[in-house]
């Protein structure tokens, strides 16, 4: 009979790629995929990141507040830091694919949907994608609802988007206003899809095992929460995002997973911005 299990060797130097003990218990198929993405060590990891949220930082610390002076009126302060933030996430979008082809020398469907989980959940018990796995999307949905009804630390009042946006000046400035609604759509898309999700779950959450271990997930979801400098008085709200967004990623395998969750906010919030808009 033809032994068709990985051998001993093979398993001990997957291990050693995923960071997994040697004496841990057996591996699965999963744990030996031949496209299983390479591994970034503690440095590029950590220059990985700073790429993302030290340009967020400046941009919304630096640029915004000098659009701010050149623009006019209510609404010079919101068009300056959707602007700022806006370049952010396309920044990360532009860093994702770069350094995919870099790493895969091809940008090909084929090739980037594999290199950022950009596939179906998969169970790790039966290696499954798929089907009645997506429903593991309600109760995540249902905890970024109660994230948000936690309490928060207060925000600089003229970098509350949310108090703006109820206010008269900011019913005012969207009503009819779709250039700015277009705008702030295509932001809130490269922050949940594009930008953010792509880079910490598709991006840095498969190549972190060889750094973290099991616990990669977790130094994901630590890192996702102090990325955001540009919005500090949020850090310790994101830091749920570790339970909510990495976990799931990882254990699931897909970054769809992340990305759908995340983007529950953008859907919420595009539909009350175009209730302002058609007022």
């Amino acid at each position: 009979m033809t032994n068709t299990a990985p051998s001993a060797n093979v398993t001990a130097a997957r291990r050693a790629t995923l960071g997994t003990p040697p004496n841990s218990g057996p591996i699965s198929q999963r744990d030996v995929e031949p496209n299983e993405p390479p591994q970034y060590s503690h440095a590029r990891i950590l220059a990985t990141w700073a790429a993302a949220a030290l340009p967020m930082a400046a941009l919304a610390w630096v640029l915004a507040p000098w659009l701010a002076g050149v623009f006019e009126g209510p609404g010079a302060w919101p068009k300056a830091i959707v602007l700022s933030l806006t370049v952010g996430l396309v920044w990360q979008f532009v860093l994702v694919l770069l350094l995919v082809r870099r790493e895969q020398g091809s940008l090909r469907w084929s090739v980037v949907k594999n290199a950022l989980w950009l596939r179906a959940p998969q169970s790790p018990r039966t290696g499954r994608r798929g089907g009645r796995l997506w429903l593991l999307l309600i109760p995540l949905v249902l905890l970024v609802a109660a994230k948000e009804q936690l309490p928060k630390l207060p925000s600089p009042v003229d970098r509350d988007q949310g108090s703006f946006l109820q206010s008269v000046a900011g019913h005012e400035f969207f009503s009819g206003n779709w250039p700015w609604f277009a705008i702030i759509v295509t932001m809130m898309i490269f922050n949940t899809v594009l930008g953010e999700e792509l880079l910490f779950r598709g991006l840095l959450l498969p190549r972190m095992r060889g750094a973290f271990g099991r616990w990669d997930w977790l130094a994901n979801g630590v890192l996702f929460g102090i990325y955001h400098l540009h919005v500090p008085w949020t850090i310790p709200q994101n830091l749920l995002d570790t339970f909510i967004l990495s976990y799931p990623t990882r254990r699931y395998r897909s970054a769809l997973v992340g990305i759908a969750v995340h983007s529950v906010q953008t859907v919420v919030f595009t539909a009350l911005l175009l209730a302002l808009v058609l007022s």
